[in-house]
């Protein structure tokens, strides 16, 4: 076809569709492709909606919506919400009755001494009875608590924020730093050797500034500026709150059938604007290690970030597989991680509020570090997300790791490690429970078929217990510290007691929230069960 020939056929297509046009008023065609281009946009938010929630939570979601327009279903809803909140504050509003709501007009000078061992013995009794929480073993007047409280005290005024006047706080920061870096795999040949990082307040910081360090990274290393991260549904919930606050696309996917990141799936779910894939060592559910080895391998494929959470288990598997456990790969020996979290607080046996981010090397923590140019109080560079950070809770946490040194971790992990052992062989024998996949580590929850686990926790916390409750599936677990070493037996007791109870009087407690827990794992309304959780939370802090 010469082109003359194609000029008359588009000469005779314009005047055919212009007569087929004049039919429909002007505004009509300015209209419709601006319709279509909405109806093709909400289309898509309903297909994008499908692929992250499922066909089914997307419709409960959208006919809640709905439903909610009818006059009056809204304010019986948020009635019937405000009952459940009533309930789960558990008479908190009562409690503040008497609470101070402005300062004293007079001092009460070294008086308030008095006062805070008053409102002190007014907490629970916690000792050996709590899942997790508190990790030190022995009394807190004595042993390792002393120690650490007094290390606290003498730097208490201290902010390393000022590195030229507290030199000896930066240094203890730069030794917890590399010390743990060491148990993590920074001597091995396969991490190349430059681990870094810094401390920070507790494990959620610490993800956060791995998250947001992988973000920044990814986007001047591929030009990403849609992030998307991809996390297990056993992942900690630190990676949802990362992902709020740094506008990440967050897909969580489900985990295999031993409850470990299930590695195909995750594969699906990468695209050109991922940043970050996450494993943990162990989970917090059910306290079992992500095949981090296979992990590595799928991110080092296709050149993106790795991040394992080894809050938990940072001062164990390293210890664990010293006495033979069979640990598989966790830290920065494996090729492809990038980032570790991993708590001091924990299982360090550091003060509360200790933490340490590490990165394989000093190119990717660049991107955590926030430096101000233009500010007119001067030039401004800040490591962590707080400005000011507290020196004391540092010279506790390098105190703890000083004390303790490798043999002091090493009989510390024997010892949990036999109680979990313990544990996990007494509740095999209590014939209407079962254990929650195979635990690696001091983690341990339990199921039941037979009687209403959330039912069993509240009658083991009638007890004086504290244990998780857990969802999907519906189960509790105990985190097991130095405070469980001699009170295993009492523990298994409690727990055959709490079984038979429920199992011959099925049935909810007066005022037990076992309602409440089973009915937010049923609801298929996840938006409303996310309204109570904030609901609660404004009501109690």
């Amino acid at each position: 076809m010469d082109f003359s020939s194609a000029k008359s056929s588009l000469i005779r297509f314009r005047a055919s569709a212009n007569s087929f046009l004049s039919q429909y008023e002007p505004v009509i065609l300015l209209l419709a492709p601006l319709l279509t281009l909405l109806v093709a946009r909400v289309l898509q938010s309903f297909l994008d909606a499908v692929r992250e929630k499922g066909f089914k939570q997307t419709f409960v979601a959208f006919f809640m919506s709905s439903i909610k327009l009818v006059p009056g279903v809204n304010k019986y809803i948020e009635a019937e919400k405000q009952k459940v909140v009533d309930k789960m504050q558990s008479g908190v509003k009562s409690k503040r009755e008497g609470w101070w709501t402005e300062l004293p007009r007079a001092g009460l000078g070294v008086g308030v001494v008095e006062k805070l061992k008053e409102e002190k013995g007014k907490d629970v009794v916690w000792q050996g009875k709590c899942s997790g929480t508190v990790y030190i073993g022995g009394s807190e007047a004595e042993g390792h608590f002393s120690l650490i409280n007094e290390a606290c005290s003498m730097f208490a005024h201290t902010n390393p924020l000022h590195l030229d006047i507290f030199q000896s706080v930066a240094r203890f920061e730069a030794e917890v730093i590399a010390m743990t870096a060491a148990l993590l795999g920074n001597k091995e040949k396969a991490s190349g050797g430059q681990v870094c990082g810094n401390m920070t307040s507790g494990g959620t910081e610490s993800i956060l500034l791995a998250v947001k360090s992988s973000r920044d990274y990814m986007r001047n290393k591929r030009g990403i500026t849609r992030p998307e991260m991809i996390i297990p549904v056993s992942a900690h919930s630190a990676y949802d709150k990362a992902a709020q606050y740094f506008n990440i696309k967050l897909w969580r996917v489900p985990v295999d059938k031993e409850f470990r990141a299930d590695v195909k799936a995750i594969k699906q779910y990468i695209n050109r604007n991922t940043v970050l894939i996450v494993g943990s060592a162990p989970g917090f559910p059910h306290g079992i290690i992500d095949p981090i080895q296979e992990l590595g391998e799928l991110a080092l494929s296709h050149g993106t970030c790795l991040h394992v959470d080894l809050c938990l288990g940072g001062f164990v598997l390293p210890f664990a597989k010293k006495l033979g456990y069979p640990i598989p790969p966790f830290d920065f020996s494996v090729q492809g991680v990038t980032s570790i979290s991993v708590d001091v607080h924990k299982y360090g046996l550091a003060p509360k509020g200790t933490s340490v981010v590490l990165y394989r090397n000093r190119e990717i923590r660049k991107h955590q570090f926030v430096a101000v140019t233009e500010w007119s109080g001067g030039l401004y560079v800040s490591p962590t997300v707080a400005g000011s950070r507290p020196g004391g809770l540092i010279a506790g946490a390098w105190a703890a790791l000083m004390s303790l040194g490798q043999e002091g971790y090493l009989e510390n992990t024997k010892a949990i490690m036999e109680v979990s052992e313990s544990i996990q062989k007494g509740i095999k024998e209590i014939p209407e429970l079962f254990i929650i996949g195979r635990p690696d580590m001091t983690i341990v929850a339990f199921g039941s078929d037979v009687v209403d686990i959330f039912e069993v926790n509240d009658i083991m916390s009638s007890k004086g217990w504290h244990l998780n409750p857990l969802q999907r599936p519906n189960s509790i677990h105990i985190c097991v510290t130095l405070q469980h070493v001699a009170v295993v037996d009492v523990f298994l007791r409690d727990l055959r007691e709490s079984v038979e109870t429920v199992k011959q009087n099925p049935g909810p407690a007066n005022g037990s929230l076992a309602p409440i827990y089973g009915a937010a794992g049923r609801m298929p309304d996840r938006g409303m069960v996310n309204e109570l959780l904030v609901n609660y939370m404004d009501s109690t802090c």
